[in-house]
C-alpha cells in the first residue's frame, strides 16, 4: 500500500472518529455519521483500504481512545451498539468491492446500500444479543427492528446520497486512492 493511500486510510478513519461525535439521540442508540464515511472509505479506498480504515477505528476505541459515541475501551464491546461498530470494517469491505469500478451515482448508491445491509446484519443481531441475552431486556423482535435498524433508514438514505453524488468528484480529483 503506498504512503499516499495509507494517508487517505488514517484521514478516513479519523473522519469516522468524528462522526461518532456529530449525534442525534434517538432510542437506544443514535444517529451519527459514521456510516457516511464508512461508504466514503469503501468507495474510495476500495474493499481492503476501507475496510482497513473502519478496522484501525474499532481498534483505537477498543483499546481506551474515546472515539465511539460513548467513550471506548474494551468494554464497549459490552454495549447494544457495538455490533454496529463491528460491521462498519464489512460494510466497507461490501462497499469497496461492489463499487470498484463505477462512478455511476446509482451503481455507488447500489453498492452503500448493500454495504448498509451488512452494517445492519451484523449489529441487529448483536444488539438483540446484549440486551437479550446479557442484559436480559426482553426486547421483542419488532421493538429491536424498530429501535436497531427502521428508525435509521431515512437518515441512512441521506447519507447514501450524499456518498454517491459527492464520491466520483473526489475520485476525480484525488489521485492515487485505488
Amino acid at each position: 500500500m503506498s504512503a499516499r493511500k495509507l494517508v487517505y486510510t488514517a484521514l478516513l478513519a479519523a473522519l469516522t472518529a468524528v462522526g461518532a461525535f456529530i449525534r442525534i439521540p434517538i432510542g437506544i442508540s443514535v444517529i451519527t455519521l459514521q456510516f457516511l464515511f464508512t461508504a466514503m472509505a469503501g468507495v474510495l479506498l476500495g474493499p481492503g483500504g476501507g475496510a482497513l480504515s473502519q478496522g484501525v477505528y474499532v481498534a483505537l476505541g477498543l483499546v481506551g481512545l474515546p472515539i465511539f459515541t460513548a467513550g471506548g475501551g474494551f468494554g464497549y464491546v459490552l454495549q447494544p451498539s457495538f455490533g454496529f461498530l463491528l460491521g462498519l470494517i464489512p460494510a466497507a469491505a461490501v462497499i469497496g468491492g461492489l463499487s470498484r469500478r463505477s462512478s455511476s451515482p446509482v451503481r455507488l448508491a447500489l453498492a452503500c446500500g448493500a454495504g448498509l445491509a451488512v452494517l445492519y446484519a451484523v449489529g441487529v443481531p448483536y444488539m438483540a444479543l446484549i440486551l437479550n441475552g446479557y442484559l436480559g431486556k426482553g426486547i421483542s423482535a419488532p421493538a429491536l427492528l424498530w429501535s436497531g435498524m427502521l428508525i435509521y433508514l431515512p437518515g441512512d438514505a441521506a447519507k447514501i446520497a450524499v456518498t454517491a453524488l459527492l464520491c466520483p468528484v473526489l475520485r476525480r480529483r484525488i489521485s492515487g486512492l485505488r
